[in-house]
């Protein structure tokens, strides 16, 4: 295929960043625009120059790079735009995937904004939209809804909060995993969700020779978990949503506020107006506000709290 037909298509501006997304495992995987990029920038930045030599030796490429991670990042967009200044033109690319997601280039991306330089997008493989992409019915219910939460906090309350957080979530989520953490954070996961009808996709080495795809639901995890985890390989995991209550789904029938009615009127012979907001509330039947109007008015007033 002649590949000038694409290469005519888009200007190459001097003094401009390009931020180009490279294969995440298999190098067939790279788009002919981002080869073009990186044969026509005058340097190229990247996470680690060792990886990335490697890419651009597969791709007959020779060109000067910049380290830019995130240890160095801001120090090293200023080196970055001192060389935009003089009018050339550089890309930017991380060990694998889309910069800026989960991993170097927002803070550099920033940086040269506020510099007033043009940043040129160049998309391509990302794991988030490869195993999305194979999830079937998971964000079909939610109109393709999902919620992207990187790799998650190692410990401590912020682990216990984004555990409950997914616990709640309405949409899809989608998060990634290291192999020497995968196990504990499945594990975490069992124990934090309600729901263990929810379904899960779990990718391993996506695009590789030795990609694997699971499919399955919190109640096959243990099993799972005992027979087919391999600890290897970088992982990327959706889990389906939380099936709404009323009050989250916003049913407002006349069935679901009577039964309500009945169960607030119930528990108004043992607990007061602003218990039973409380319940309601933790149990996401309805707003506390809610609760507690529905409850003043079903509650027998001579046992009002």
């Amino acid at each position: 295929m002649d590949q000038t037909f694409f290469l005519d298509q888009q200007n190459m501006p001097n003094s401009s960043l390009y931020i180009v997304s490279t294969p995440i495992g298999n190098l067939g995987d790279i788009t002919y625009r981002a080869a073009h990029i990186l044969r026509s920038v005058d340097g190229i930045a990247c996470e680690d120059t060792r990886h990335t030599s490697h890419l651009l030796q597969s791709l007959g490429i020779h060109k000067p790079l910049m380290a830019i991670h995130e240890h160095n990042e801001n120090a090293a967009a200023s080196s970055l735009i001192n060389h935009l200044q003089m009018g050339e033109r550089w890309a930017y690319v991380c060990d694998a995937g889309t910069p800026s997601i989960s991993d170097p280039g927002a803070r550099l991306v920033h940086e040269v904004r506020l510099a007033g330089y043009q940043i040129l997008p160049i998309p391509g493989p990302s794991a988030i939209t490869t195993l999305l992409s194979v999830a079937g019915q998971l964000t079909h219910s939610r109109h393709g809804e999902f919620q992207f939460l990187g790799f998650l906090p190692l410990k401590g309350k912020d682990r216990s909060d984004i555990f409950d957080f997914i616990n709640k979530s309405l949409p899809a989520t989608i998060f990634y995993e290291s192999p020497q953490r995968i196990k504990n954070t499945l594990n975490d996961l069992l124990l934090s969700i309600n729901d263990h009808s929810r379904s899960l996709v779990i990718g391993r080495e996506l695009t590789k020779k030795f990609e694997t795809i699971s499919y399955l639901s919190l109640l096959d995890l243990p099993l799972w978990l005992g027979s087919h985890l391999e600890e290897r390989g970088e992982f990327c995991i959706i889990l389906g949503g939380a099936n709404p209550t009323p009050f989250q789904s916003g049913l407002t029938t006349n069935d679901s506020i009577v039964n309500l009615s009945k169960l607030s009127e119930v528990l108004s012979s043992y607990i007061g107006s602003k218990q039973i907001a409380e319940v309601f509330s933790k149990a996401q039947l309805m707003s506390k506000n809610d609760a507690y109007e529905l409850a003043l008015k079903t509650k027998n007033p001579s046992k009002d709290g």
